[in-house]
């Protein structure tokens, strides 16, 4: 049975000291002031975040077959108001909104955020997670959904105020793709299925 994300009740805003109380094998993250609990990311998942960190950060961080101008980070602690600690699988900042990396925790919100979608976080990520981030104004949002093989890109576009998702492409299996705001290059998505394992009806040696 998978482990599920879990809302832990207080009477009273989360702090930092309660993501500190956790045991270690236990991911905390604080969003508009209530703590939630989810496992830590199995290996495919933790494959396919190391994937998408390496092939972004060359040409969007480094410049490498790429523009540059971004910065691209695993994991990262963000802090807002409300919401001192939440970690997306992948993140990244335009350079002229975040010239320099702080030292802690980044407050300033991300220009883009992609979450990788698991049995045991799917509601956590697409209930919780999809308008908290559609609330602080996150440009760009993609799915990765590990079971699908899939990517959802998303772009954030205001209505009377309000941030709306607008879904700008679903694609999976073998596509190559140009998937905005990193569309400067082209991502073969077949790589982030690979497990090792012999193609289905084949023999294993």
């Amino acid at each position: 049975m998978s482990v599920l994300v879990y809302q832990r009740p207080l009477k009273r805003p989360a702090t930092m000291a309660d993501l500190e109380a956790l045991p270690e094998n236990v991911k905390g993250e604080i969003i508009d002031g209530v703590l939630y609990t989810l496992p830590r990311p199995r290996p495919r998942h933790a494959n396919v975040e190391s994937l998408i960190d390496t092939e972004l950060k060359g040409p969007f961080q480094r410049g490498r077959g790429g523009p540059g101008g971004w910065w691209i980070l695993p994991e990262p602690g963000i802090t807002l108001p409300g919401s001192p600690e939440f970690s997306p699988d992948v993140a990244g900042w335009r350079r002229d909104r975040l010239a320099v990396l702080p030292e802690d925790r980044i407050d300033v919100i991300p220009d883009w955020i992609c979450e990788i979608l698991s049995p045991s976080t799917r509601g956590y990520d697409q209930r919780i997670k999809r308008p908290f981030y559609a609330r602080i104004g996150v440009g760009y949002l993609w799915y990765v959904d590990l079971e699908g093989h899939s990517l959802t890109v998303s772009q954030l576009q205001l209505h009377e105020g309000v941030g709306r998702w607008v879904e700008l492409g679903v694609y999976g299996e073998d596509d190559v793709v140009r998937a905005a705001p990193f569309d400067a290059i082209e991502i073969a998505l077949g790589e982030w299925w690979q497990t090792g394992a012999p193609p289905s009806g084949s023999a294993a040696p």
